[in-house]
This record gives C-alpha cells, sequence and structure tokens, in this order.
C-alpha cells in the first residue's frame, strides 16, 4: 500500500512513449528471454521468476545505477510502502 501524498503517474493507453522505461523492458524480456515462437506452456514458474531476478538485479541508468530491487528496498526502509 502506497502512503497518502505519494503522487502517482497514469499514462494514456496506447501511448508507449509516456512510458519509455516500461517499454525498454518489454524488448529487453523479448530480446534476452523469450524469443518469437516461445511455447509458454512449457516455461515453468521458476524460470518465470529467475526472469523476474535478473530484471531486478540489473541496474538501471534511469535509476542513477541502482538496481530496480535496491530502489524498492530503499522506498521500503523510508516506510512509503507497508506490506
Amino acid at each position: 500500500r502506497i502512503k497518502d501524498g505519494c503522487e502517482v503517474y497514469f499514462c494514456d493507453p496506447h501511448a508507449p512513449w509516456q512510458r519509455p522505461t516500461n517499454e525498454n523492458t518489454n524488448g529487453e524480456i523479448r530480446r534476452r528471454f523469450y524469443k518469437k515462437g516461445t511455447d509458454f506452456a512449457e516455461v515453468t514458474p521458476e524460470h518465470v521468476a529467475w526472469v523476474q531476478d535478473e530484471l531486478n538485479d540489473t541496474p538501471r541508468q534511469v535509476l542513477g545505477g541502482a538496481t530496480p530491487r535496491e530502489i524498492l528496498q530503499q522506498i521500503f526502509n523510508r516506510g512509503a510502502l507497508t506490506a
């Protein structure tokens, strides 16, 4: 849950230029992990969890070189989110 006073940005539908990090990550998933023709019936939950870890532990320029996991931990440490 996000505490009161936290700004939230909602992108317009069909406007990928408003969410470039999301679009870049989608491309990264397609290039690195799930190529065209992947049969998702054969993808295990363990593999999906591994992909999540890979993405969450990849430093991002938009985050000043930090990883998404590090930023989320900082947010929890500040008390901005509650479980």
